[in-house]
């Protein structure tokens, strides 16, 4: 079962942070291997705090030879600076994540972020488990980039 956790100080806020993740309509822009999002639906989080809300999303991956879609549920919680994603439907056993964004004392922000996940079809496992760590480093790289290209 492939895990990643990352934990960093970047220079911006963790209200700009949060908004470049929580914008997963724009992940095909910059994200690698993600050619397309579609946003199923997105409501009120029944039962949560006031302003989170529930993103139904499906995404496409390309790697390689392979391409495919799953689906996600994406919690939203703008006060707390949080997102937790769950796997709905697709290529894996199961998929997990999640974003923390907390603002520093001395300016910038701390981001956490992990992900634990496992293909059901065993090719798929191991191509990616020949990668894994390079692919969580280029991702990482790539909301770095973008936060750089929208922030400064």
């Amino acid at each position: 079962m492939p895990q990643h956790t990352d934990s960093q100080t970047v220079p911006y806020t963790a209200q700009q942070m949060y908004d470049l993740v929580a914008d997963v309509e724009r992940y095909p822009e910059f994200l690698p291997w993600n050619s397309a999002v579609r946003v199923r639906s997105r409501a009120p989080l029944p039962d949560g705090p006031a302003g989170a809300e529930l993103l139904a999303v499906d995404l496409v991956i390309s790697f390689k030879v392979f391409r495919e879609r799953f689906g996600s549920r994406v919690e939203l919680y703008p006060d707390e600076k949080r997102i937790n994603t769950e796997y709905l439907d697709g290529p894996f056993s199961h998929m997990r994540s999640g974003w923390n964004f907390q603002d520093q004392p001395g300016g910038g922000s701390k981001v956490e972020f992990f992900v634990d996940f496992e293909f059901r079809n065993a090719i798929l496992r191991r191509v990616i488990g020949a990668v894994f760590t390079e692919a969580m480093h280029r991702i990482v790289r790539a909301f770095q980039d973008r936060a750089r290209k929208l922030y400064g």
